[in-house]
């Protein structure tokens, strides 16, 4: 199985990675679109740090830095559970800004409503990756794994310890009742 999961990871990147470049390269085609959500943000992001920028094209520029390292990462096979809720985190707001649909002409809004629904499906494929152990047991499983196998290996020093006790009260009673 892991060739084809290899290979998904690689199918599922390539658009992150090739948007992320030309994007990175050229963010201007791409400010009057995304400028209505970064200024709903902008004062988010300066809540949270100040010395962040909060300019449109800085922004483009970010997601699409992190689009392109996100990509690389899970068409590598590298922090590819990280990578891919990355992804789908900066997916959101270029999804918004990209394809309103919900607004605008009539004439557009199907071109939009179909590109909407394709980053939804990339979506879907960004969550499937983020939740694949690849055949491995998840986290949760390990943990509860090794909360019984330790409570196992309690129970069984506990039974020794019993077992042992039991013993030396036997040889200390039966050294009281030797003479001597």
């Amino acid at each position: 199985m892991k060739p084809v999961r290899s290979l998904a990871r690689v199918m599922l990147s390539g658009v992150f990675v090739v948007s992320g470049v030309r994007n990175f390269q050229n963010p201007g085609r791409l400010v009057p679109a995304a400028k209505p959500v970064t200024d709903r943000v902008g004062p988010l992001i300066q809540q949270v740090s100040p010395r962040i920028p909060t300019d449109t094209e800085t922004l483009v520029r970010i997601n699409s830095a992190t689009q392109l390292i996100g990509g690389l990462m899970l068409a590598t096979g590298k922090f590819t559970r990280p990578a891919a809720l990355v992804l789908a985190g900066t997916l959101l707001p270029t999804t918004v800004a990209g394809h309103p649909f919900w607004k605008g002409e009539p004439a557009k809004r199907a071109q939009h409503q179909t590109q909407f629904m394709k980053n939804l499906g990339l979506l879907g494929g960004l969550l499937l990756a983020a939740a694949d152990t690849e055949g491995k047991p998840g986290l949760r499983w390990r943990a509860g794994h090794r909360i019984g196998h330790s409570r196992r290996s309690v129970q069984r020093a506990v039974r020794t310890a019993r077992r042992e006790a039991r013993i030396a009260v036997r040889s200390a009673a039966t050294a009281r009742r030797l003479p001597g």
